[in-house]
């Protein structure tokens, strides 16, 4: 793990970058306190299949009633 000033993550973003994609965490702190965290971004879980929740969900008959006065009055103000 990498703890760098904001200062110096400015001055080598790139270095850092490459740092953070090569699995390297690194902390960025203004003076002596930790306020961020530079990581990788994850990787994306594949492409999302139309239907594939077919039959795994239900909408009951109360989804359809009306909602009650008190929870209305939430929605209209």
């Amino acid at each position: 793990m990498t703890v760098v000033t904001v200062h110096q993550a400015k001055t080598n973003l790139s270095r850092l970058i490459k740092k953070a994609a090569d699995g390297e965490e690194v902390i960025i702190a203004r003076g002596s306190k930790p306020v961020a965290r530079l990581v990788p971004v994850g990787e994306s879980k594949g492409k999302r299949q139309p239907g594939s929740l077919k039959g795994k969900l239900r909408v009951g008959p109360e989804f359809f009633e009306p909602l009650p006065p008190e929870e209305l009055s939430v929605w209209e103000s």
